[in-house]
């Protein structure tokens, strides 16, 4: 007899599954348009949008930047989407799990914890990589023009929340799977 029709799937767990395959695939999307638009922005963006992303007044550029500074700041800002794209690998792997109907199982939960993990570090890194892109940018300047820039706003504390949150959702069903399989063994 086949386990399938002696147990439907219900709709709700049918719904789950078909938007864990569009969240899979949505995870690949980003997974490989990132990196590009990381690329074509720090190709492409005026010095007033990078001083900006970097925390600086429009103005602060006094030179044009040099192909080297793009480079380099590319570079650095690759670092913090780097983490947060291995999150988004792990939230890849978890939304697959789910997918397939396994939904409450511990690698699963291990990957929602390995996916807010992540998304903190990236959260932190662009924090420092932002400071460091202020100096890369002002470089060129002259002594006394150059400049060093620390940005904490609601985006990094509203990051690194939903990164905790996650975690601790992820830790409070790790723990309910643990004690259910605890008592599927005294039954």
């Amino acid at each position: 007899m086949n386990t399938a029709e002696s147990h439907p799937v219900p709709p709700s767990s049918q719904r789950v599954r078909r938007i864990s395959r569009w969240m899979v695939a949505a995870c690949w999307a980003l997974l490989v348009a990132l990196p590009l638009a990381l690329v074509v922005y720090w190709a492409t963006a005026s010095e007033a949008q990078l001083a900006a992303h970097a925390n600086l007044p429009a103005q602060a550029i006094a030179a044009p930047l040099a192909v080297w500074q793009r480079i380099a700041g590319a570079a650095v800002m690759a670092l913090p989407l780097g983490l947060l794209l291995a999150g988004v690998w792990q939230a890849r792997r978890c939304f697959g799990m789910f997918a397939q109907g396994q939904v409450f199982t511990l690698q699963a939960t291990a990957l929602l914890g390995r996916f807010a993990g992540w998304v903190a570090w990236a959260a932190l890194a662009s924090m420092l990589a932002g400071s460091a892109t202020s100096v890369l940018l002002t470089l060129n300047n002259p002594p006394g023009q150059r400049h060093l820039s620390v940005g904490i706003g609601s985006d990094l504390v509203f990051t690194l929340f939903f990164a905790g949150l996650v975690w601790l959702m992820a830790a409070v069903i790790a723990q309910g799977q643990t004690l259910a399989e605890e008592n599927e063994g005294f039954v």
